[in-house]
């Protein structure tokens, strides 16, 4: 199914003439879920626009074996709203324990759709993850002999790595190597954020493609660090430079196959984020449809916002597009969105873009 749109008879709209689009209802490649309280609390923010997505594993603790990846699936299903057909997509935590035969037997009963690598320490809940890519090559073998994907995060972990060199470090020490290695593996660089992940991407012709979030698109460095810290842009990889917003920009609404939406949505109690040390991630999922459209009007591409949340992701996955549709529109009203998703573990601060944005999901 492809996108509709219809323009807009007025004149006093933002930007363009075009106010309401129809697209096939998006997934979202790259999101987290939690458990317990905050699951059910954060749920509803997701199935009520998007069709299915790929959940993170690192939980506490993280979810490793195939027995385990059932069950997380199981309390999902349980926590949808009633009536919901969300499909959660699930992937196991690579670890260097990880056992080949566990992953490729839940890969071919259907249960999981990847794997997970976190360099160890690399980002929330990632201490059990790969020490060194070398422990684990019997399972990424594995992987690549029966086409399951695997999800990575690309950054390395050396403390002498400057934080905002790291995504490109790991592409030249890690990625590309592995890449070179094993080319028939399929991987995903997830959330990348810089210039140099788009470039990569672009450089290779099969069987890489990269997701991208909402906010990387939105904000930079400075929209973290001026006029004080602001914690809930505080993410991991960590906002970057000017440049590199506009180049994962450019290519989330390209058109580009190889690009495709992955949310890392990621909610943390205020009081997590909101101290001395603060916990990673930004919470999007109520919001990022809206934003989506904002920035492909924005930049005169929303002929391409379909593309980009709605087909390229399944076909690096090897799925269908989902059957059904979702529609924006647009009014010369701000949209307003809630500034906190109340759960029973606390408040959860919903992502605020930091400008007015007009755009919005219609009820069905």
């Amino acid at each position: 199914m492809h996108s509709t749109v219809e323009k807009d008879k007025k004149t006093s709209y933002p930007k363009t003439m075009i106010d309401k689009i129809t697209i096939t209802r998006p997934d979202d490649w790259h999101l987290h879920l939690r458990d317990g309280d905050m699951l059910k609390g954060i749920m509803p923010e997701t199935t009520r626009h998007f069709g299915r997505a790929i959940i993170m594993p690192n939980l506490i603790p993280p979810v490793i074996t195939s027995n385990e990846a059932r069950m997380y699936r199981d309390r999902i299903l349980a926590a949808r709203p009633v009536g919901s057909t969300f499909n959660p997509l699930m992937t196991l935590y690579l670890t260097d324990k990880t056992d080949p035969n566990d992953v490729s037997s839940a890969f071919a009963d259907g249960l999981i759709n990847a794997v997970k690598y976190y360099p160890a320490g690399a980002t929330t809940n990632s201490e059990s993850g790969v020490t060194n890519i070398n422990n684990v090559m019997p399972v990424l073998e594995k992987m690549a002999e029966i086409g399951l994907t695997l999800c990575i995060h690309g950054e390395v972990t050396d403390p002498e790595i400057d934080i905002f060199d790291r995504e490109a470090v790991f592409i030249d020490k890690v990625l590309n190597p592995l890449r070179l290695n094993l080319p028939e593996l399929k991987t995903t660089s997830e959330h990348i954020t810089t210039k140099d992940g788009v470039d990569y991407v672009k450089s290779q012709s099969k069987n890489h493609a990269a997701s991208i979030t909402t906010h990387h698109m939105m904000i930079n460095r400075n929209h973290l660090l001026v006029g004080g810290i602001k914690p809930h842009y505080y993410c991991l990889p960590v906002v970057k430079r000017e440049e590199h917003r506009l180049a994962i920009r450019d290519a989330a609404t390209s058109g580009d196959s190889r690009f495709f939406l992955g949310t890392d949505s990621a909610p943390h109690l205020d009081p997590n984020k909101e101290t001395g040390c603060g916990c990673a991630g930004c919470f999007t999922a109520t919001n990022t449809m809206p934003l989506l459209a904002h920035v492909f009007d924005e930049d005169n591409k929303l002929k391409n916002l379909e593309k980009f949340t709605s087909f390229n992701g399944p076909k690096h996955y090897d799925l269908e597009p989902n059957q059904d549709t979702i529609t924006l529109v647009k009014s010369d009203t701000a949209s307003s969105f809630p500034e906190k998703i109340q759960t029973n573990d606390g408040p959860v601060t919903v992502f605020d873009p930091g400008h007015k944005v007009y755009w919005k999901v219609r009820d069905s």
